[in-house]
């Protein structure tokens, strides 16, 4: 983007972001398959490094103050959002605005709206083990969103509530993962997927509602965020 400044530093930063997206999951699967004992603690270690190196490369991305506002203003959305449907359970807004926020504003920006409003928003729903799991969740549901942005699938409908609706399994998957490997004892395969199956319909509620919240502000939101991207050359 415009408004980034490419230093080695900045770009050895962004060569690390997919590979430490991708080594959460794969670290969860190769403890949990290879038994060991502190496989809770060993992957959140991971998940914490994975989120300090995409803050990290956002950092180093130097983006200007005119791209940081709108992206703290939809952290602060996607936060107030997930607190006012409370009462819905996996009725949550969050997804859909780090999918809107990395499509417009780019790939780390949308991972920072869904890891921020994660945080942010446990300030009401509480803080705990699960809060980095959920920071990384959201993070990487707007960070493939950005990437699918800046591809230009998401002018496809199908691939724009598709992500959606996969961004709600995706998200659970996540979630189940961290619990199965910190909670469930013994760990068997069966039990890994009971416990997967238990949270189907939440998960699927979850994907149904972010196609729901994409549907409303995909085309409004995004005009607003585009036509602050083109006036300040985001």
């Amino acid at each position: 983007m415009m408004g980034e400044r490419q230093t080695p530093r900045a770009r050895a930063l962004a060569a690390l972001e997919v590979p430490a997206l991708v080594a959460v999951p794969v670290v969860m699967v190769a403890l949990a398959l290879a038994g060991v004992r502190a496989s809770a603690g060993l992957t959140l270690a991971v998940a914490l490094l994975a989120l300090g190196l995409l803050f990290a490369s956002f950092e180093a991305s130097r983006p200007a103050l005119r791209q940081l506002m709108p992206t703290a203003v939809l952290a602060a959305v996607a936060a107030a959002g997930r607190v006012l449907f409370a009462p819905l359970p996996d009725v949550k807004p969050v997804s859909a605005i780090a999918i809107l926020a990395g499509a417009a504003l780019g790939r780390r920006s949308g991972f920072v709206v869904g890891a921020v409003a994660a945080l942010a928003s446990n300030v009401f729903f509480g803080q705990g083990p699960w809060t980095p799991w959920q920071m990384y969740a959201w993070g990487l549901v707007g960070y493939v969103g950005g990437v699918l942005g800046e591809k230009g699938l998401l002018s496809h409908g199908v691939v724009l509530y598709g992500w959606g609706l996969a961004s709600g399994l995706v998200y659970g998957l996540i979630l189940n993962g961290y619990h199965v490997l910190g909670y469930v004892q013994p760990l068997t395969w069966e039990s890994a997927l009971v416990a997967c199956v238990a949270s189907l319909p939440l998960d699927v509620t979850h994907g149904v509602a972010t196609v729901a919240f994409l549907a409303v502000i995909w085309l409004p939101w995004g005009r607003s965020i585009r036509r602050i991207v083109a006036k300040y050359g985001l």
